[in-house]
């Protein structure tokens, strides 16, 4: 049976065709209402908001680092200036896949992939948004032609030109101006972000790092506009930024390549000082280094040969060579003796060639193994005799000697604007109980009357502690800067004076200190053969290894290196002081006859004119007549 034909219900097809429209424009009506409210809301409702950050991504603070300032040597030669150089940046947000355009921009200049680990890591340092890291310096005509080419490929890189530090007397000042180096990860932590925004490179060492402040100066800035890709349409703003302060050192060049040349390339230290001002007149430690290898980043192989180098060129020997001051500090000893009361000028010492403690059968050696018979003051510094200081040592106890050590600067640092500076070691009886756990005994304190022993003393300390028998008291801190910006710096916690109860007492130490330079049993006459002037010095033989009980010191028998250090200080005109100069010459063996001369050749150069005669200045320290 068939079903019937169901016929087409045109109304009810209307209805919902009718239906389905109203429901569409339903929803189209909403969702335009919900448009509409949306842009009323971002428009009207948060128009500040956006309005600021449109703003912000179109204009763009930028810093202006400031130029750093230069430093000259106390004749106006520079030492320390900034030069022009090409660097290469890459800024990180605009770069996009970074990591990319690295390997890109190592493709491009043909480097290593020991530079490829080298500039990511530079960018994955820490800075600021959309601030440029530079990441490749001193880039040669063809690499900027290159990159020039390839810029379509390198995103968010940039050739930039700016100013790197660079020293133009190469080794002369490494180890007091110091040098700059590539802001590192800890020193970010702990710098102005904002007055170090858009500096790369710090003081790392010497005076470039204790005047950082000052030589850095304040950091300008300009707003400026940019496109949709960060390019620079246009400068808004402008506030432009203060350079640093320029510095006159108190070094002289000439002096200093003197002292070199007196060296003669043996390792140690020079330093002369002005003891009327403190002023640091050369400051020698060789070897030395070019320190223009670390502005822009030194080379790892160029590094570990500096570093692994046996006579490490590196270590700054003025002020951090730890070394026993021998014979060099027997004046101050002598100030003390006499201070005290336990000695006076005319006390009288036996000397068989060696000194025995009361009750003990050990015998402490004189470097006379003969012995000088009797000694007093005058004749014990001319001859540097132990056997008189032994007994010195040991009448004025453990006590007072270091009490007295220590206000001539020996146990701490001295110097006024030198960080790296140690302060070298003068123990006591609290000492040694502190850090060995044991008693003072009294033969510890004969040693220290001659300079062996525990104690260590840095050459800047033994020029100090000189300085102040010149001075006869009277404390100036040595010090490398003469003027910051024509302004002289400021000792804020100054040491105090040593005041004797007879002042008298400092010139019968002076004249003693004539006689080892100028006496007939002089230990070091022979440096002053021809001298127009008149020179107090002291010498000093510092023990490398010790020798046993009863042996005697054979240099062919002891490696070079074990050698003892030979060191020489004196002050000239002796009259009227006007320079001080410690020498230490490693394993030079012989203080009268390796560093005294040295020292003699620093003073000519600092008091002798071009003709060779006695500058005017000083033609009233009439020459002593010394007899054959």
């Amino acid at each position: 049976m068939t079903q019937p034909i169901r016929l087409k219900d045109h109304e009810k097809d209307a209805r919902l065709v009718r239906n389905r429209v109203v429901v569409g424009a339903i929803v189209v009506v909403t969702l335009i209402g919900v448009l509409i409210a949306r842009l009323y809301f971002l428009q009207v409702i948060q128009y500040d908001y956006h309005s600021t950050k449109s703003e912000n991504n179109r204009v763009h603070v930028q810093s202006i680092p400031p130029s750093r300032g230069l430093i000259y040597d106390r004749n106006g030669l520079v030492v320390a200036d900034n030069r022009p150089s090409f660097s290469l940046s890459v800024t990180r947000e605009r770069a996009g896949d970074w990591r990319q355009v690295l390997d890109v921009l190592v493709e491009v200049l043909q480097l290593t992939p020991e530079d490829r680990v080298l500039f990511e890591k530079r960018v994955r340092q820490g800075r600021r948004p959309f601030e440029p890291v530079p990441i490749l310096f001193e880039l040669t005509e063809e690499q900027i032609a290159r990159i020039a080419v390839n810029q379509f490929r390198l995103p968010g890189v940039e050739v930039v030109a700016q100013l790197v530090r660079h020293y133009p007397q190469g080794a002369h000042f490494a180890h007091s101006v110091g040098y700059m180096g590539r802001i590192n990860e800890s020193e970010l932590k702990s710098l102005d972000p904002v007055n170090y925004s858009g500096t790369h490179h710090i003081g790392k060492t010497g005076i470039e790092r204790f005047y950082e402040p000052q030589l850095h100066g304040q950091v300008g800035y300009e707003e400026v506009e940019t496109n949709a890709r960060g390019r620079i349409l246009r400068v808004l703003k402008r506030t432009d930024p203060v350079p640093g302060k320029d510095i006159v050192l108190s070094l002289d060049i000439k002096l200093q390549e003197a002292a070199e040349e007196a060296l003669g390339g043996r390792r140690g230290a020079v330093v002369a000082l002005d003891p009327a001002t403190g002023e640091v007149l050369a400051m020698v430690s060789q070897p030395s280094f070019d320190p223009n290898l670390f502005v822009t980043g030194i080379g790892f192989k160029a590094y570990a040969e500096l570093r692994d180098s046996i006579d490490r060129p590196l270590f700054n020997r003025v002020l951090r060579g730890l070394y026993p001051p021998g014979s060099t500090i027997k004046p101050a000893v002598a100030v003390a003796g006499l201070d005290s009361g336990v000695v006076n000028a005319s006390t009288r010492v036996f000397d068989p060639g060696y000194y025995e403690l009361p009750n003990y059968d050990h015998k402490y050696r004189n470097w006379n193994r003969t012995g000088d018979g009797w000694v007093d003051l005058d004749t014990a510094i001319m001859r540097s005799n132990d056997t008189y200081f032994y007994d010195l040592a040991h009448k004025l106890g453990i006590d007072r000697l270091s009490s007295y050590m220590n206000k001539f600067g020996l146990g701490q640092k001295v110097s006024l604007d030198m960080f790296e500076e140690s302060p070298g070691l003068m123990p006591s009886r609290e000492w040694k109980r502190t850090t060995r756990r044991q008693a003072w005994f009294p033969g510890e304190t004969l040693i220290l009357g001659i300079g062996q022993g525990y104690m260590q003393a840095t050459p800047l300390q033994l020029a100090q502690a000189t300085a102040l028998v010149a001075n006869k008291g009277v404390w100036n801190r040595p010090h490398l800067a003469k003027t910051i910006e024509g302004q002289k710096p400021v000792d804020e916690n100054p040491m105090p004076d040593i005041v004797l109860r007879d002042p008298s007492s400092w010139d019968k130490v002076n004249h003693g200190m004539q006689q080892v330079m100028h006496g007939a049993r002089g230990t070091a006459r022979k440096a002053s053969v021809g001298a127009q002037y008149l020179i107090a010095g002291k010498s000093g033989t510092a023990q490398v290894v010790a020798i046993k009980q009863g042996e005697k010191y054979d240099r062919s028998k002891v490696q070079e290196r074990h050698r003892d250090h030979a060191l020489f200080v004196g002050f000239a005109p002796a009259n009227k002081p006007k320079i001080v100069v410690a020498v230490m010459v490693e394993n030079g063996e012989s203080g009268s006859g390796v560093a005294a001369p040295v020292v003699r050749q620093v003073m000519d150069a600092w008091l002798l004119g071009p003709d060779g005669k006695l500058k005017p200045e000083y033609a009233d320290s009439t020459p002593l007549q010394v007899t054959p």
